[in-house]
């Protein structure tokens, strides 16, 4: 037989199971009461919009161009809704700023590709988010720590990634309530890392998955909008925005996009070319009439539901959780990030909770570049109930106060 593993390209052996996406399997399981997937809410997705929205494009003279070919850049009425929500953020895009995906995660991968090279260096946060690691785990590259908070100079980057025998090639963050910790970056933090890509003549990749899903405090600018405010046009700039419908509309649907300068834009759509030819029509046009209708309802809807849910997580933590566990409090999104006592570790402390406890959560260890957090685990809100966070947290709790007694 062929040996598979000696014929598979080198960047093969980079391509890594997502922890995240085996421990969706446990929300078959009636038993387990399961904090572990980030995905919405089936229960608040716009059925009947989408159901109608389908109905009108089978039943009209718009069928045929549903079902056919398209182009690569994407379904031109949906990007000129999105130019006009990009406006309202403070970034004036026309659409030709505007690329359609499938879905947020195909838009990292194209730009994993379009921008690393073997050993060239890409700054994440520590953590970041596990599917931006393995979308840019393909293409070989070192990472290093980026601190928006942090005083490490251009200079030491730069040198580390030339050490490591490439160069720094853009900073990827997810600005607002990211993925796994939401936390929320601040405009200091912002402009600090807008600063730094300056310096370094480097991309930013701004991941805003979750920019819809504030709860409470103000909104902050995206890092886009504030490069534009500096420079006066898109054109000018070197932070690329990436959005998705998954966590405001339906994730089934797999429509994302980007929005970026042209430049970027023209190298994307021909990568699209080389790839898929073009993201589903009929699922863009769908969209597209139903974010047209009631996106604002929309997303007010799954406020209110999160809200209450990210609620009772923060008062069930806040009553059962032992003292040396500390979490986050988040502004919005859909997790909040544990930090248990130093030696604890998540990955043993999930498999006696799915035996014991009967609760599933992701441990932190797979959202690091470097393989550290331990002692880290990610809970997410979004799919429970006010009962059975309650429960959960409680089971939780009871684990983690006998792990630590135990140790002690």
């Amino acid at each position: 037989m062929l040996d598979w593993e000696s014929t598979f390209a080198t960047r093969s052996s980079r391509m890594k199971a997502s922890e995240i996406r085996e421990l969706l399997k446990l929300l078959d399981r009636p038993d387990i009461i399961s904090f572990a997937g980030g995905i919405p809410d089936p229960e608040l997705f716009p059925n009947d919009a989408f159901r109608e929205a389908y109905a009108e494009i089978f039943d009209g003279p718009s069928v045929g161009a549903a079902l056919q070919y398209s182009v690569s850049e994407g379904y031109r009425p949906l990007r000129e809704w999105l130019a006009g929500q990009m406006a309202a953020l403070g970034i004036p895009a026309s659409v030709d700023n505007i690329f359609i995906t499938s879905g947020s995660q195909q838009g990292l991968d194209y730009l994993g590709k379009l921008f690393l090279s073997p050993k060239d260096t890409a700054l994440v946060t520590w953590p970041t988010y596990l599917g931006a690691l393995q979308a840019f785990n393909a293409y070989e590259p070192n990472y290093d720590q980026l601190n928006p908070a942090g005083n490490r100079t251009p200079a030491a980057y730069a040198q580390a990634a030339a050490e490591a025998g490439g160069r720094v090639k853009f900073a990827y963050l997810s600005a607002d309530f990211a993925n796994p910790t939401g936390e929320t970056v601040s405009r200091a933090g912002r402009e600090h890392v807008l600063a730094l890509a300056e310096e370094l003549d480097i991309a930013i990749i701004e991941d805003a998955a979750y920019q819809s899903l504030r709860y409470d405090g103000e909104a902050i600018p995206p890092i886009l909008a504030l490069e534009i405010a500096r420079k006066g046009d898109i054109n000018s700039t070197r932070t690329i925005y990436c959005g998705s419908f998954s966590k405001t509309l339906a994730p089934g649907l797999r429509v994302g996009w980007i929005c970026a300068a042209e430049p970027v834009i023209r190298k994307l759509v021909l990568m699209k070319q080389a790839a898929d030819l073009h993201s589903s029509t009929i699922n863009q046009m769908a969209i597209a009439t139903v974010a047209g209708r009631g996106f604002e309802a929309q997303v007010a809807k799954i406020h209110k539901a999160y809200r209450q849910r990210r609620d009772a997580m923060l008062s069930a933590l806040e009553k059962y959780m032992p003292a040396g566990v500390t979490w986050t409090k988040p502004e919005g999104g859909m997790f909040i990030w544990v930090t248990l006592p130093k030696g604890s570790d998540g990955a043993e402390l999930l498999a006696k909770s799915i035996q014991t406890a009967k609760v599933a959560f992701v441990p932190g260890r797979a959202f690091f570049a470097d393989g550290s957090g331990e002692n880290t685990l990610r809970l997410s809100f979004s799919c429970a109930n006010d009962r059975m966070i309650d429960e959960g947290i409680r089971r939780l709790a009871d684990l983690i106060r006998g792990e630590v007694a135990q140790a002690a």
